[in-house]
């Protein structure tokens, strides 16, 4: 998993924009089948929610860096 969330990371911000509404997407196709119950394997819900939590991590992380920045930016100019 360690290998996975290096890959995530290295990503850009637009890619990882991308890939949470495309598993946003899964997931709700997940919970249609769910519904209807046609989903073969249950626990495929659990690991979606857990990868859409890790991406947002990702690019909350990031706002926040940014954020931090722009704030040491403004210090300096003062």
């Amino acid at each position: 998993m360690k290998a996975k969330l290096k890959e995530m990371r290295d990503r850009s911000t637009d890619d990882l924009t991308k890939d949470v509404s495309e598993r946003q997407r899964h997931l709700f196709d997940l919970r249609s089948q769910a519904v209807t119950e046609k989903l073969e394997d249950p626990s495929q819900l659990g690991k979606v929610r857990r990868e859409i939590a890790r991406i947002k991590t990702i690019l909350r992380q990031r706002e926040l860096e940014a954020a931090k920045q722009t704030a040491a930016a403004g210090q300096k100019k003062a």
